[in-house]
């Protein structure tokens, strides 16, 4: 159907996946579909445009590349309450880079998402609302990080999932989870970049 409608007959299945990936990223269709997509499966429209196939498929490229990436993206230049991270004293890494539980400034009704509390030692200030746009089921990318790096019990099991300890064991590096916001927030600003780039999904 996509070669039919571009005049394309050597147009490659891998073109029309990253195509789809840069589409199901459009805020219009994703405004449109909303009540389809959270209930169905995507429905894509095959475009006759093909200027419009090739944007969407470079941006989906471009986006694929960057969220399968992501634990190599450079971080974001995270300001810290404390000052310069250089010249702090760290005369114990995994004590001082253990986290618990991330969480935002302010109070419960009145948050400051610019402001993320890493642990007692560490605050993260000047966070850009901006990054928070990039969503992954119904949470921001930069919440599920803040969710799942830390100590956790699950209730049922009594299983305690500790993100410090796959840090220091598979990643070798205490600082893990603190490198991990920092490269999701700087993916999740690139992200809103592209985002903003697509053009209509419609022509």
């Amino acid at each position: 159907a996509y070669r039919s409608a571009l005049g394309d007959a050597a147009l490659s299945h891998e073109a029309m996946f990253y195509y789809s990936y840069g589409l199901l990223h459009a805020p219009d269709y994703r405004l449109r579909f909303a009540d389809t997509l959270a209930k169905e499966l995507p429905r894509l429209p095959v475009p006759t445009d093909r200027a419009i196939f090739d944007a969407f498929e470079r941006a989906g490229r471009e986006l694929a590349e960057l969220h399968c990436g992501f634990e190599s993206v450079e971080p974001f230049p995270v300001t810290l309450a404390q000052g310069d991270l250089r010249l702090i004293n760290i005369p114990d890494p995994v004590v001082f880079w253990r986290v618990e539980k991330m969480r935002f400034g302010g109070k419960q009704g009145a948050y400051d998402r610019s402001v993320i509390h890493y642990n007692h030692n560490l605050t993260l200030t000047g966070v850009p609302l901006e990054a928070y746009d990039y969503v992954v089921n119904g949470k921001s990318a930069i919440e599920w990080v803040m969710e799942w790096q830390g100590v956790r019990t699950d209730t049922a099991s009594g299983i305690t999932k500790d993100a410090n300890a796959y840090a220091r064991e598979e990643k070798g590096d205490p600082r893990y989870p603190f490198d991990l916001l920092a490269r999701v927030i700087a993916m999740s600003l690139r992200t809103r970049e592209i985002v903003a780039a697509l053009p209509s999904w419609q022509g």
